[in-house]
Order: structure tokens, then C-alpha cells, then sequence
């Protein structure tokens, strides 16, 4: 469990099941591109008890961090934020808000918390990987507001690029993936 000012960041349990299904129920037209295998595993209510038997199985085996974002005072479910362990010390985070959580900071202040949990001995990573969509900005805010560096587009067509393809619409067009980056030295 992790304690910021205004945020509980832990472990999903069980009797989270119906507020994590229902943000991510509401949310899913905005989520669909950047998280697809979420919406995937959780098509509908059924689903969230064995999803969050794996995100614990996940903690227990060290493979993949996932934290319920809840508003310290009232207990409100705000969202989510993961990290994943990766090859070279490396590990990625990915996070999502409810929307009516979104412009109050919460993304920032859950982003700062995973950022240090993922140098604790718990992860051991060494940098730390933030992707975004290209055009969206409050995201890329974030990222740099912790410190965290934008890698030039150069840097992603070396490797492959990142790109995710809108498939909702009949004419595929490549959506660029923005790269942030935050190292420690050990």
C-alpha cells in the first residue's frame, strides 16, 4: 500500500470488483486505443473476479504491478495505475483515471508514487518507461512534470517505432506513441 497526499494507491481485492468494473465500463470508448487488453480480459461484469485473481497472482509472482487509485478521504475509486517489470532493468507504466477524476492532479500524484516504488528494491529498475499517444498533451505534462524525458522519434523508428493503428475506423491510420523515459543510477 502506498500513501500520498490525497491518494491510497494498493492491490486490488476482491470486493473491489464492482467500482474497478464500473470505470472501466464507462471508460471504455476512451480506453479502447490505449488499452485494449484490459477491455479485452474485462468484457463485462463476469469477468472482474478473475481478473483481479491474476492481477494478484501477478504481485505474488513479481511479473506486473497493479494499483487501485482511491481518494484517501473518501474512499471514491479514481482509477488505476500499473507497473511492468521488462528486460535490462526496465519497467513500463501505464495508468488510467476515471473521468471525473481527470484535471485534478490525481495521474500526477499516482505517477510520482509508482515512479518511486518502481526504484524500491521491490522492482529494482533502473529506468522507467512512460508511453502516450502523440497528441495528447495533458499525458506528456505528467510524465515531464516528473522529471521523466522525452525520447526523440528517431529513437522509436531505431526500434520499430511505436505505433497503435485505429481500427474502430474503416480507413487505418498509425496514431504515433510518444516515449518518456526516468533513469536512476543505482
Amino acid at each position: 500500500m502506498i500513501q500520498t497526499a490525497r491518494l491510497l494507491l494498493r492491490p486490488y481485492e476482491p470486493t473491489d470488483a464492482d467500482a474497478f468494473f464500473a470505470v472501466l465500463d464507462v471508460s471504455r470508448e476512451r480506453l479502447r486505443a490505449s488499452f485494449p487488453d484490459r477491455l479485452r480480459a474485462v468484457p463485462d461484469r463476469a469477468a472482474v473476479a478473475e481478473q483481479l485473481a491474476l492481477f494478484a497472482d501477478d504481485w505474488r509472482t513479481g511479473r506486473f504491478y497493479v494499483f487501485g487509485i482511491w481518494h484517501r478521504q473518501t474512499l471514491e475509486y479514481l482509477g488505476d495505475i500499473c507497473l511492468m517489470p521488462q528486460a535490462g532493468g526496465q519497467a513500463e507504466i501505464g495508468y488510467y483515471l476515471a473521468p471525473a477524476a481527470e484535471g485534478q492532479g490525481y495521474a500526477r500524484e499516482a505517477l510520482g508514487a509508482v515512479v518511486e516504488f518502481g526504484f524500491r528494491p521491490t522492482v529494482r529498475a533502473k529506468r522507467l518507461l512512460v508511453r502516450c499517444f502523440a497528441d495528447n498533451a495533458r499525458a506528456q505534462a505528467v510524465a515531464l512534470a516528473l522529471g521523466f524525458v522525452a525520447q526523440d522519434a528517431g529513437a522509436d523508428k531505431a526500434a520499430g517505432g511505436w505505433f497503435r493503428f485505429g481500427f474502430w475506423d474503416s480507413r487505418p491510420r498509425p496514431v504515433a506513441i510518444r516515449r518518456f523515459v526516468l533513469a536512476r543510477s543505482v
